[in-house]
C-alpha cells in the first residue's frame, strides 16, 4: 500500500494542450462584430475579450496532476494578428498560431492541433474550446474541465453539456442516459429543434445543449476521423505536410487545405461515436455558461439595472425597460421603448427588436449583396503595427487619424493614383521619403508624391498618431505596392 501511495504521489502529471477554435465571423454581433474584427476579438462583458477569457479560462487548469502547455490558436490568415496583440495583451505565450487559408469549418482546424500536438512525439489532450464563448463561474469551469481531462486521459472523448433553462431552438442538443458516475453516457445528439420540440426535451430532461467544447486525447481524434471520416484526414495531413513555418505562424498548404472537406467536429466525427468502439461521455457544466450567438444573448448576461436595461457607453433612458444599448461614438438616447436593441460605431446603427435579434444576419447578408464595405470592416481598422481611422472622405480625398505603436512600421511602398500629406500630432515620425529619412514630432508635417516609395517608422517609446490626407484620382485600400514589410505582406 505504501509503495502504491508513493507511485501515486509521484506519478507524473498528465499534459494538456489547450486548442482555441478562432473561426467565424459572429455575424449576428454586427455591427460590433465585422469579418475584419469578429465578435471574439471584442469586449463585451468586461475588461478582456470573449477570446482572452477563453485563453486564460484553460490556462487555470492547471493542478498537481495536470500540466498545461502554451496555447495552440486555429486561426484565419486576416486575424493573426488580432490573435498575437491580445495574447501578448493578456501576457499568455502562444505555443503556435495555426493559420487556415479558408475558413474549412473545424474538423480540419482540430486535425491541424492534433497532428501539430503529436510533432514531438507525445500525445497530450487536446482541450478544445470557442473562442466567443462567456462563462459566469470560472470555478465551477475549472471543475469540470479538470474531471473531463482526468477521464480523457484514460482514452474516452468527452464533451460538455449545458442543463437548458428554456426552450432554445439556437442549439444542437446531446441526449443522455443516467450513469452512477459524475460524467452521463452519451445516446446520441440531436440537431437544432423547433420550438414543440425544444419544450419536450426541456419537459423530458436528460437533455443538454451541446456546448461545443472537446477533451479528448490527440490520438484518439485523429483515430476516430480515420474510422468516421478518412477523406479529412488524408487531406488534411496532405496539406499539413506541405506546411511552411514563419516564428509562431504555422500556415498549412494553401491549395492542398482547400481540397480538405469542409464539415464540423460533430458531424465529421463526434454523432458516430455512441454505439461505437468509442467511449464517449459528457459532463454537465454549470456555470453560467452562454455562446452569445445574438444580442438578446449579449442582453442575457450583462449587468442591468432595475427596470432591465443594459448599457454600455454614453447613454440616457427615460421610461424604457428591457433594453440593450451599446454606444461606440456618440451619445444614444431613448424615450419609452421596451425590449429593444441599439448598437451604435461609428459608421452603422442596429435597431432591433430583442426577441428577433436572431435576424441580424439578414441584414449582413443583404450588405454582402450589395457590395457594401460595412459588414467586412469598421472605419477604425486595427493593423499589426497600429490602426487607422477614416475621419472624412470626398470625391478626391480621404482624411485618416493613423496611431503607430512604439518602434512598430508600416511597409515600404508605393501608390499609382495618390499623394499624401502627413502631419504629426503625438510622438516622432521617422519618414522615408524617396531616397530621403527625415524625423518630425508634434506639429510638423511633410508630403509624400504620387508615386514616390515612402515609409512611416515609430521609433519612440510611446504610440506615434498622425494625420494623414489623401489626394489623388483612386483612394482605395488597394492602391498599394508594397516593397518590404515586417508583416509578411510585401507584393
Amino acid at each position: 500500500m505504501a509503495i502504491q501511495s508513493f507511485e501515486k504521489q509521484y506519478q507524473a502529471p498528465v499534459s494538456i494542450q489547450p486548442v482555441i477554435l478562432c473561426g467565424g465571423s459572429g455575424t449576428r454581433l454586427w455591427p460590433l462584430s465585422r469579418a475584419g474584427f469578429p465578435k471574439q476579438f471584442l469586449c463585451l462583458t468586461g475588461d478582456d475579450s470573449l477570446f482572452q477569457m477563453a485563453v486564460k479560462r484553460l490556462a487555470d487548469l492547471a493542478a498537481t496532476d495536470i500540466a498545461v502547455s502554451a496555447p495552440f490558436i486555429v486561426s484565419n490568415e486576416d486575424h493573426r494578428f488580432l490573435a498575437l496583440e491580445q495574447l501578448r495583451e493578456a501576457k499568455i505565450a502562444v505555443g503556435a498560431a495555426l493559420l487556415e487559408p479558408v475558413g474549412h469549418n473545424t474538423a480540419p482546424a482540430l486535425t491541424l492541433a492534433a497532428l501539430a500536438a503529436q510533432e514531438a512525439g507525445d500525445d497530450p489532450i487536446l482541450v478544445v474550446t470557442p473562442a466567443d464563448q462567456t462563462v459566469a463561474d470560472p470555478a465551477a469551469f475549472t471543475a469540470a474541465m479538470q474531471q473531463a481531462v482526468r477521464e480523457a486521459a484514460s482514452g474516452a472523448i468527452v464533451i460538455l453539456g449545458i442543463a437548458p433553462d428554456r426552450p432554445e431552438t439556437g442549439y444542437g442538443y446531446i441526449k443522455t442516459a443516467a450513469s452512477p458516475d459524475a460524467s452521463l453516457k452519451v445516446e446520441r445528439f440531436v440537431e437544432k429543434p423547433d420550438a414543440d420540440t425544444a419544450q419536450r426535451y426541456l419537459a423530458e430532461g436528460g437533455y443538454y445543449w451541446n456546448a461545443g467544447m472537446f477533451v479528448l486525447r490527440a490520438s484518439v481524434w485523429l483515430a476516430a476521423l480515420e474510422r468516421f471520416r478518412p477523406d479529412i484526414i488524408v487531406a488534411t495531413r496532405l496539406a499539413w505536410d506541405k506546411r511552411s513555418t514563419d516564428a509562431k505562424f504555422i500556415r498549412p498548404g494553401k491549395d492542398e487545405f482547400a481540397a480538405i472537406p469542409a464539415e464540423s467536429i460533430d458531424y465529421a466525427v463526434m454523432e458516430r461515436c455512441p454505439g461505437s468502439e468509442f467511449t464517449i461521455r459528457m459532463i454537465p457544466l454549470a456555470a453560467g455558461w452562454s455562446d452569445l450567438g445574438a444580442w438578446d444573448a449579449v442582453w442575457q448576461v450583462m449587468d442591468k439595472d432595475l427596470a432591465g436595461n443594459a448599457h454600455f457607453g454614453d447613454v440616457i433612458a427615460s421610461d424604457s425597460r428591457n433594453t440593450l444599448v451599446h454606444a461606440t461614438s456618440r451619445l444614444v438616447t431613448l424615450v419609452g421603448v421596451d425590449n429593444l436593441v441599439v448598437i451604435e460605431t461609428a459608421d452603422a446603427v442596429l435597431i432591433a427588436d430583442r426577441a428577433h435579434s436572431q435576424g441580424v444576419k439578414a441584414i449582413v447578408a443583404q450588405l454582402q449583396a450589395d457590395g457594401r464595405d460595412e459588414h467586412t470592416l469598421h472605419r477604425k481598422v486595427h493593423r499589426p503595427w497600429g490602426w487607422y481611422d477614416s475621419i472624412d472622405e470626398g470625391g478626391r480625398f480621404k482624411v485618416k487619424r493613423i496611431q503607430v505603436k512604439a518602434k512598430a512600421s508600416l511597409s515600404l511602398q508605393k501608390h499609382h493614383h495618390r499623394a499624401e500629406h502627413w502631419i504629426v500630432v503625438t510622438g516622432t515620425a521617422e519618414i522615408t521619403n524617396g531616397d530621403k529619412i527625415i524625423l518630425l514630432t508634434e506639429n510638423q508635417s511633410t508630403y509624400i508624391p504620387l508615386g514616390e516609395t515612402h515609409r512611416l517608422t515609430n521609433p519612440g517609446t510611446i504610440p506615434l498618431e498622425i494625420i494623414e490626407v489623401q489626394s489623388g484620382s483612386y483612394l482605395g485600400e488597394d492602391d498599394i505596392v508594397r516593397f518590404e514589410d515586417n508583416y509578411g505582406r510585401s507584393t
